[in-house]
């Protein structure tokens, strides 16, 4: 009577050995089939009381065949096939199951790497730090730096859609929580560079986070000393409906109070985020995803000491505060998204996305210091304390910044795939509405003695005339700003794998286009268009070597943001242009087996040519922009990453990366940027006792040669271009395994509910490096020096956690 009645469900997800969904994996049964999603779902129609035969096939893995396959009326049958990787090498550009994305340039890592490596702030930044061409030099943030550029010129897309960092952060110890939960990862991309033109416009990186899709029921919970999160996944029994939800908590204290500064320190970092989806039938989809965060930050600090300087010449800073800190940062996100296969070969989506953030900034702070001289005598009672004063002076912050922004995005995308040619499209509408109001002052008490800022000039004629001038503040801010930006983009891009010759190649040709408009209070408005051209070229050699060749180049435009356009005074700069770069990278990638063990050298050159640069600073994670196009910069830079099994069974890897990267404005002369970290070197080990397999080794280390920073307030960068101690840092972990997939145990056992219990401990900072971010300038009342007083960040802390999974 209905098609239903006659017709049975095959539903499920296709993993590999290591447990990751593999997308575009061809399922046949007769003629009809179908191709997993990029979660590695799949669902099929079949006629029920019918024999069928199944067959998985995927490049680079062998077959899965399910064999007289007999389905009754209206059932539905899960089926979650594990492929395993040939053994034989597979001819072709994409020379491993997921090679794909080698040919263009993207790296791709193992979401349980992602989970199990120890860090202060653990996840996926933590994970990319460890990339040649990833750094900062701040265990506390999430924000990365990629060949030369800053935290802005980041692209973070979750499941399609785009997600933003929060405005007024200042300090690190204030961020709270990634966006990205990593419990809920099933896949994740990163591509530092000569990427696509359909991932947007920002000058330096792309990272594509991918979500999961449940595909039995999951209830995770873990915990540790810095917070806590549980993580739900559940399908309904028709296959039909599927969510996943992740609730975080986090608490910075026992970080914060490693560092020199006593204070009362109460944050609050808790957010809730949402992945559902629908699937109307095995061609229509409809997700959803919704994020909801409080970062709630309160900080009463009380004392600090700091001591520094030679053993000749010791000093200490003693610094006595009063007043707070209370900041607050709140934020949702709602994306509603379609995916429609309207053929086998024809996909099409439409995402509509709205952000909302209301941040502000409340502080009250007097610092009273003093610079001294400390006692050396190794027989002396006061051994190490302050025995003669050289500065004292004090000084008062306030701020009063408050920010509303609402960001609405609305995108259209395709792909069509024909044999070995792919051609792919997209459409977006972006519309930001910031609101914000800036008023911060700091007035500055040397010596009992105010100090007015440089500009304007002023006559002080003391002692001989008494100075009645008002007290004025040494920096001040005071703005009130409405801005409207209104973008609309698109690209096109059309890729293909084919033979020349004997040799395998992939090439990638594509096109992006943009126009941005500008409006507001106090201001005129302005816009502009942009069209920027990438192409990418991959080659296989038809050698006996597993050697893979490629170079991309394209051009980069970046459209300010809108703390691009806001300039040292606080004021909207409406003439601010899209800053250019033009990218040039050549890559290679040699396969090969050490201790019979798979390994993969991983190496890449590049340069990039920029221009209308919007000159800055950086103080720990807060940028400040100049608002202006009126400098031209270069980076250039060499790096590696030898990656494999140098454990049987665990994969690590060690980078290293060379960077130079400077500016020249106003044709003043080339000088390092704030980001011009010279040399990089990182290692994530992963290791088990033989005897005892269940107990793992996690090491996260990296040592970054120091960048330029630190500088005085209002100093010129030109005649200041020191440089802050280079970064050195090792973290470790130690886990023990008490039941995972390898380990489970009979009924009326106490593990046998239990998926996944692990324990363990945690060593951040393990040999106690003093590292720091910025210098608090402190001036000699004898000399007239300044002296930089470095702010350094965590010492070593222990840990402790787990997680369990049922």
């Amino acid at each position: 009577m209905t098609l239903w009645a006659q017709t049975a469900t095959v539903a499920g997800t296709v993993l590999d050995e290591s447990n990751r969904p593999i997308s575009d994996v061809n399922i046949s049964a007769g003629n009809t089939g179908t191709t997993t999603d990029i979660n590695g779902y799949y669902i099929l129609q079949l006629v029920a009381e019918t024999q069928h035969t199944l067959t998985f096939s995927h490049l680079g893995h062998e077959d899965v065949v399910l064999n007289q396959l007999i389905l009754t009326t209206n059932e539905t049958f899960e089926f979650n096939p594990v492929m395993k990787t040939q053994t034989t090498q597979v001819a072709g550009v994409v020379v491993s199951p997921r090679g794909e994305k080698y040919v263009e340039g993207i790296i791709t890592v193992d979401p349980e790497t992602v989970r199990k490596i120890p860090g202060a702030n653990a996840g996926v930044e933590n994970i990319l730090k460890l990339l040649p061409g990833v750094s900062f030099n701040n265990e506390l943030s999430t924000q990365y730096n990629v060949r030369g550029g800053n935290f802005d010129e980041n692209l973070v897309y979750v499941n399609g859609i785009q997600v933003y960092r929060p405005f007024l952060v200042r300090s690190a110890q204030q961020e709270g929580l990634s966006f990205v939960n990593s419990a809920m990862i099933s896949g994740l991309e990163f591509s530092s560079g000569g990427f696509q033109a359909k991932y947007g416009d920002r000058l330096s990186s792309v990272l594509d986070i991918t979500y999961k899709t449940p595909v039995e029921f999951g209830l995770e919970l873990e915990g540790s000393l810095l917070g806590a999160s549980a993580t739900v996944e559940s399908i309904s029994k028709n296959k039909k409906f599927s969510s996943i939800t992740g609730l975080r908590y986090r608490n910075n204290s026992l970080l914060v109070n490693s560092q020199q500064t006593e204070s009362n320190f109460n944050p609050t970092f808790v957010d809730v985020q949402s992945f559902l989806t629908y699937r109307f039938s095995d061609k229509v989809h409809l997700s959803f995803l919704g994020t909801y965060s409080v970062n709630d930050y309160e900080n009463e600090p009380l004392t600090r000491q700091t001591n520094f300087g030679t053993l000749n010449d010791p000093r200490a800073l003693l610094v006595f505060y009063e007043g707070q800190e209370n900041s607050r940062y709140e934020s949702g996100l709602a994306a509603l998204k379609s995916d429609i296969l309207v053929q086998d070969n024809l996909k099409m989506t439409t995402t509509a996305s709205i952000y909302h953030t209301q941040e502000e900034e409340f502080s009250d702070l007097i610092a009273s210091y003093e610079l001294g001289e400390l006692e050396t005598d190794l027989g002396g009672e006061a051994l190490g304390e302050v025995i003669q004063s050289r500065g004292v002076g004090s000084q008062f912050s306030r701020a009063r910044n408050q920010l509303d922004a609402l960001i609405f995005n609305l995108t259209h995308g395709g792909i069509y795939k024909k044999n070995n040619a792919t051609l792919e499209w997209g459409a977006r509408f972006a519309l930001e509405d910031i609101r914000d109001q800036l008023r911060e002052s700091e007035f500055i008490d040397s010596a009992g003695f105010f100090l007015r800022p440089f500009e304007p000039a002023f006559a002080n004629n003391q002692p001989e005339e008494p100075f009645t001038g008002d007290l004025v503040a040494f920096e001040s801010v005071q703005a009130t700003n409405f801005v409207k930006t209104n973008r609309f983009s698109g690209f096109v891009q059309y890729s293909e794998q084919t033979q020349w010759g004997p040799h395998d190649i992939y090439f990638n040709l594509g096109l992006r286009a943009q126009y941005w408009s500008l409006s507001g209070t106090g201001f005129d408005n302005t816009a502009q268009s942009l069209i920027s051209p990438r192409g990418l070229f991959s080659i296989k050699p038809n050698w006996e070597k597993d050697v893979l060749f490629r170079f991309s180049v394209g051009s980069y435009q970046q459209p300010p943001f809108y703390r691009e356009l806001r300039d040292l005074s606080g004021t909207i700069n409406p003439e601010v242009e899209a800053q250019k770069s033009i990218h040039y990278v050549l890559g290679s990638e040699f396969s090969f087996n050490l201790w019979n063990r798979p390994f993969t050298l991983i190496g890449e050159a590049f340069y990039k040519d920029l221009s209308n640069i919007n000159t800055y600073t950086v103080e720990d994670v807060r940028i400040r922009y100049a608002a202006n196009n009126n400098a031209e910069a270069y980076a250039y830079g060499v790096e590696c990453r030898l990656t494999g099994a140098f454990v049987p069974g665990a994969q690590s890897w060690v980078s290293l990366g060379y960077l130079q990267t400077k500016e020249n404005s106003n044709d003043r002369g080339y000088i390092s940027r704030p980001t011009d970290q010279r040399l990089k070197f990182a290692v994530l080990f992963q290791d088990y006792v033989p005897t005892i397999p269940n107990l793992k080794l996690y090491l996260n280390l990296v040592y970054n040669t120091g960048v330029p920073g630190g500088s005085p307030n209002n100093s010129d960068p030109y005649d200041f271009q020191n440089r802050l101690r280079d970064y050195r840092r090792a973290d470790m972990g130690i886990s023990y395994i008490f039941a995972d997939s390898k380990n489970q145990y009979p009924e009326g056992h106490w593990l046998h509910k239990l998926k996944e219990f692990n324990v363990g401990l945690e060593i951040f900072n393990m040999f106690n490096n003093q590292n720091s971010i910025t210098n608090t300038w402190v001036r000699d009342v004898d000399t007239r020096n300044q002296f930089a007083v470095p702010n350094f960040l965590t010492s070593r802390v222990l840990n402790l956690k787990f997680g369990m999974r049922f």
